[in-house]
């Protein structure tokens, strides 16, 4: 999905790692909210209250999910979930856009 219809966007932005990660909250009709953003290069630390599904758009980088032992290469058109209550980092190695949709 390109781009979502009948929605509201926050207008303050959320950001993180001194302007390095940037996104803005849209919310839908039903209330559920998503966040849009770009992330630059560099290695981040996230950590998660619900489960996620992290969505590329474009750009590349590296994800190491908990409990795991490797790095997992991510890159335009994939995506990866986050259990709720966990840590999971990034080594971001281009310019990023994402999508994180969030579950209850």
């Amino acid at each position: 999905m390109s781009e979502f219809t009948n929605v509201s966007v926050a207008k303050e932005a959320n950001i993180y790692f001194d302007g390095q990660v940037i996104s803005r909250t849209v919310i839908f009709t039903d209330g559920t909210k998503k966040t849009l953003g770009v992330m630059l290069p560099g290695n981040y630390e996230f950590a998660t209250e619900v489960q996620e599904l992290m969505e590329i758009s474009s750009g590349a980088m590296e994800v190491m999910l908990p409990n795991a032992s490797d790095w997992i290469s991510v890159t335009s058109g994939m995506s990866f979930e986050v259990e709720a209550n966990a840590k999971f980092s990034v080594r971001v190695h281009e310019v990023t856009n994402y999508c994180c949709s969030y579950f209850s």
